[in-house]
């Protein structure tokens, strides 16, 4: 390991930088991950905390559930006929089958991607 020391005064002080998290904002899916790994799984957790990589660990979880859930929101409509001709036809109906897609492609997203190793 290399060190460089930059003078302040009589003294010389290492200048240490830190490893830099990565850019990003943790959102549902990747606070959920989070939420498992504190409750279930804690030496996991506290093993990717102790090296840094549990944002980059969150933020990859978090992308892949991402792409899941859209995924399987777009084939679920397709497969039961929610288009946009439904939607301009009758928005409440529309609005329900949405919901009810959303709610079970979230569940999948949660059984394979969340709360799994």
């Amino acid at each position: 390991m290399k060190l460089t020391y930059e003078k302040c005064g009589d003294y010389l002080i290492p200048n240490l930088i830190s490893n830099q998290e990565p850019e990003g904002e943790l959102r549902k899916f990747g606070r959920m991950r989070r939420q498992y790994l504190k409750e279930h799984r804690s030496g996991i957790c506290s093993g990717l905390l102790l090296t840094r990589k549990l944002k980059e660990h969150l933020l990859a979880v978090q992308e892949q559930a991402e792409q899941r859930f859209d995924v399987l929101v777009e084939q679920m409509a397709a497969s039961e006929g929610v288009t946009e001709q439904l939607k301009a036809a009758d928005q409440m109906f529309w609005v329900r089958k949405m919901n009810n897609i959303q709610a079970r492609a979230e569940e999948v997203v949660r059984e394979e991607i969340i709360y799994c190793l």
